[in-house]
This record gives C-alpha cells, sequence and structure tokens, in this order.
C-alpha cells in the first residue's frame, strides 16, 4: 500500500484530499497543527468508511514539529510515496503593497514558503525509499506573474502582497527542486486547486472542495511518463 502525507489535512481541500487518496487505497497520514482537529478529521473518515488514515501532529512553521513528525511516521513506513504540501495561510485581506506589514509577510511566508522547504527537506529521504515518489505544493494563479502582468485577466482587481509572492516564491523553490531530482523517479509539480469554497476565503470561491482536490489528487498519483517542473490547475498547464 502506497502512502501519503498530507499537511493541513484536518480540513477544506487538505481534508478532501486525504480523502480522496485513502478512497483510492493509499494509507494517508493526517497532517494537523492542532492534534485534537487532526484526530476529528481521523473519526470523520472512519465514519465513511476509510480506516487506512493516521493523525501526525505537524507544524509547519516548527522545525521541532516537523522533526518529530518525520520521526513518527518513519517508525511506522520504510518509505513515504506521497507529499502534499498543503498547510498554507492567507495573511488576511486586502493587502496593499504599499501598506503591507512586514510583520504579515514574514508570517505567510514563514508558513506558505519556509514551511513547505522544510518540510520537504525533511522527509526527502523517506520518499527517496519510494519508487514513484511525488511531491505537490499546494499553489494558486495569483503567485502568476504572468496573469498579474495582464489588466485583463479575471482576477486582475486581487494584489494580495503577502499571499500572492509566497506562493510565488514556492513556485519557484518548487521549479528548482524538479531541476535538481529530474535524473530521478520524483515527479514534482506546483498544484492550484481553483477558486475553492473554504474557511480561507469565507467560502467565497466557486469551486466545491471536491473539485479543489481532484486536480492535487491527479497530479500526486501521475504516473511515470507524466510531466514535473510544472504548474497546474484542473484546466492545464498554468504560466509563471
Amino acid at each position: 500500500m502506497k502512502s501519503a502525507l498530507v499537511t493541513g489535512a484536518n480540513k477544506s481541500i487538505g481534508f478532501e484530499t486525504a480523502r480522496q487518496l485513502a478512497q483510492l487505497g493509499h494509507f494517508v497520514y493526517i497532517g494537523s497543527r492542532d492534534k485534537t482537529k487532526g484526530l476529528k478529521a481521523i473519526e470523520k473518515l472512519k465514519a465513511m468508511g476509510l480506516t487506512n488514515v493516521d493523525c501526525i501532529q505537524l507544524d509547519v512553521t516548527d522545525i521541532n514539529s516537523i522533526k518529530s513528525a518525520r520521526q513518527e511516521i518513519e517508525g511506522k513506513t520504510k518509505k513515504l510515496d506521497i507529499l502534499i504540501n498543503n498547510a498554507g495561510i492567507s495573511g488576511g485581506f486586502p493587502q496593499p503593497a504599499t501598506k503591507i506589514s512586514i510583520e504579515t509577510l514574514r508570517h505567510v511566508f514563514e508558513t506558505n514558503f519556509f514551511g513547505v522547504v522544510q518540510v520537504t527537506q525533511e522527509f526527502m529521504e523517506l520518499l527517496k525509499k519510494s519508487d514513484q515518489p511525488r511531491i505537490v505544493n499546494v499553489t494558486t494563479e495569483l503567485s502568476s506573474l504572468t496573469n498579474h502582468s495582464d489588466p485583463n485577466w479575471i482576477f486582475a482587481q486581487f494584489k494580495p502582497a503577502a499571499y500572492g509572492p509566497s506562493k510565488t516564491a514556492l513556485n519557484a523553490y518548487t521549479l528548482m527542486l524538479s531541476v535538481e531530482l529530474k535524473d530521478t523517479n520524483f515527479k514534482v509539480n506546483c498544484v492550484c486547486p481553483g477558486f475553492t469554497a473554504t474557511d480561507f476565503n469565507n467560502h467565497q470561491g466557486t469551486k466545491t472542495v471536491e473539485q479543489g482536490a481532484n486536480a492535487i489528487v491527479k497530479f500526486a498519483t501521475i504516473g511515470s511518463k507524466g510531466s514535473t517542473g510544472k504548474f497546474f490547475n484542473e484546466d492545464g498547464e498554468i504560466a509563471w
């Protein structure tokens, strides 16, 4: 049975991603900063008949928490097949570039960028033991510099000066990681779930969590001939 770790998986898109992977037969570790919320997520999944799940306390901004999570998973499995870096924060809106505080920028980057780097590096050795390791970094179309440069873009009015750049940096790291791993069996991609209705945006999104998770799961389970080092949503490739 293949194994997967999904960070920030106690609710919303992370939870649905974990559910879909478990339904496909993967053993899924629910990464949750709050262990109590993670355990409640496990109860919900088990009530659905999905017993191939476990809860891991994981705060992506705390290196000691990340190391403890890796040690716990390492004690339960010899390898990790899938890592989905889903945990993220918005930092609150609006975020005008002329007024965004340095504190907010640092707070958002700590989770959305540095957190992903820390988790990925810590779990790299376990991933290398998989025959087909997959890394999906959950991002957003608001990270696309090409899109933001287009005044006619559908989301042109949104200029999130903390959230957007934090994900742009994440995209860059994803590309660098994929280049470093290009001669291996790794597939490393950025995936945007789209404008999904969740707590993240006060349920203003136009997609369901099921729809949002579909693209993530697709690239988490991509075959050996699949793409790597790309930026996707459910409709295809997105410009950086």
